[in-house]
């Protein structure tokens, strides 16, 4: 009998690679001990070399767009590019009062997009998560519980965060999420080898529009829209939007901008999963 992680893993899980910064950092470790046994005296250089090391690690999991630490995705494949496709990515949801109202937008202008879920929002909504895929858009794992420590986990705390989710998100769409999204794109080095057991491929973005924290939908669709391109992978959200004077969520003013500068410059917006096929 499958294991309920390997049953609602998506096809593909891939065996895990370490990056070469990786590699490289495990060769500085097994040198430093070694020079620490036959140089004991040259111990603060060698701690030196070993914080310089873990400081470029750690800077690397905090830039969510950075590949140090293992594959990410930033941008469609050049297939994707050359059937002028970009992908729109929606996280943090769903949301009652905005996800359905974005699901409209979407459906007017006949605009796919990935809608990267929380587990926990996902269970209490559920019929809203069903109703994103009915509409033809794709769910992905955005963890169970969307912790702001998410980046300080160890390999069993991934684990535990990324599996509940994708088990919840399978059993309430059908579909097994194909791609993950660290909470705000914050990690580790210890994240990879997890994603790989799981078969899931990490994506970030090409640019987002801090539509979180801006209550000004002009500057956030000015973000997005700048040097706008085929292959392009763009971020809101419908969970934690910001709000406009108003009072109305932020992506449900830049929405319609962005879609409309889509369709001007002829690009057809997809969910991931069609876009890297």
């Amino acid at each position: 009998m499958r294991s309920p992680r390997a049953q609602f893993a998506p096809d593909g899980a891939r065996r895990w690679r370490p990056a070469p910064a990786i590699v490289a950092s495990a060769g500085l470790h097994a040198g430093a001990a070694a020079a620490l046994v036959l140089a004991p005296a040259h111990w603060p250089a060698v701690a030196g070399a070993v914080l310089a090391n873990h400081a470029l690690l750690t800077a690397a999991g905090l830039w969510p767009r950075s590949r140090l630490l293992g594959p990410n995705l930033l941008r469609l494949p050049p297939a994707a590019v050359a059937r002028r496709e970009v992908a729109l990515t929606i996280d943090d949801g769903p949301d009652p009062e905005v996800t359905p109202r974005v699901l409209d937008l979407l459906d007017r202008r006949g605009a796919k997009a990935s809608f990267f879920c929380i587990g926990e929002r996902a269970r209490a909504y559920a019929e809203l998560c069903r109703e994103i895929v009915r509409r033809g858009h794709s769910v992905e794992n955005h963890t169970q519980c969307h912790s702001h420590g998410f980046a300080f986990l160890g390999m069993r705390g991934f684990e535990r965060e990324i599996a509940a989710a994708q088990e919840t998100l399978a059993q309430i769409t059908g579909q097994a999420p194909c791609f993950f999204r660290a909470p705000a794109g914050l990690r580790n080095p210890l994240l990879d080898p997890v994603l790989a057991r799981l078969g899931l491929r990490l994506a970030s973005w090409t640019r987002r529009g801090f539509d979180t924290v801006t209550r000004d939908p002009l500057k956030v669709a000015r973000r997005l829209l700048r040097r706008l391109d085929a292959g392009d992978i763009l971020l809101l959200h419908d969970g934690h939007a910001a709000r406009t004077e108003s009072g109305a969520a932020v992506v449900l003013e830049v929405l319609p901008r962005v879609l409309e500068a889509l369709q001007a410059h002829g690009l057809r917006c997809v969910t991931l999963p069609a876009g890297t096929t």
